[in-house]
């Protein structure tokens, strides 16, 4: 009789341990709590804003080894929207995202870094325009706990900056539009 309850506490805990692992999760697109936005200054004169709104995600995460997550986000190019449709228009020709030749930017982590409490660098290679080159986005953990619907959700804030020659975009309207600075907000759905 002991042995069978020491037997049960003993895979009673391995079980446990098991759900302390990594989880993996889905970026919430459809209920749209999820954004891909971008910023660059317009002729050192103002900042222009935009977004994505065509782009799907996953991640794994476990909060008590956040060096072991993983991202991977496939934005569709061509769903750019700075509010102005001829500036959308420009935006996905060949002097800027060329949407027909490459329809998908990709992110996929490499490695992450914990810099604090909450936050982490999480290094990649983005591929942007056709070009593959490594990123840091700096991430800070936003929440995580059981939703009203009886599902379990992680969220996630970060931002990085590229360099638009980086990635072949040949537009080149002065050194002060060169710069684009993205802000990503990414709330997953355990699976």
């Amino acid at each position: 009789m002991l042995k069978k309850l020491f037997t049960s506490v003993v895979i009673g805990s391995l079980f446990l341990a098991g759900a302390a692992s990594a989880a993996d999760y889905k970026v919430d697109i459809e209920g749209q709590h999820a954004f891909v936005q971008f910023k660059v200054n317009h002729l050192g004169f103002s900042w222009m804003y935009g977004t994505f709104k065509d782009f799907d995600g996953t991640f794994s995460y476990d909060a008590a080894k956040p060096e072991d997550s993983k991202v991977n986000i496939v934005i569709k190019t061509n769903s750019v929207d700075t509010n102005h449709a001829e500036r959308d228009k420009h935006l996905r020709g060949p002097d800027f995202l060329n949407t027909r030749k490459h329809p998908e930017a990709t992110f996929a982590s490499k490695s992450v870094q914990v810099t604090g409490e909450g936050t982490m660098d999480v290094s990649g290679d983005l591929t942007f325009n056709g070009v593959t080159k490594p990123v840091v986005i700096k991430v800070t953990k936003t929440g995580e706990g059981q939703d009203p619907w009886g599902g379990y959700r992680t969220g996630f804030e970060g931002s990085m900056s590229i360099q638009l020659k980086d990635f072949n975009v040949k537009m080149d309207l002065g050194p002060a539009t060169q710069t684009v600075e993205f802000m990503l907000s990414l709330e997953g759905v355990r699976l």
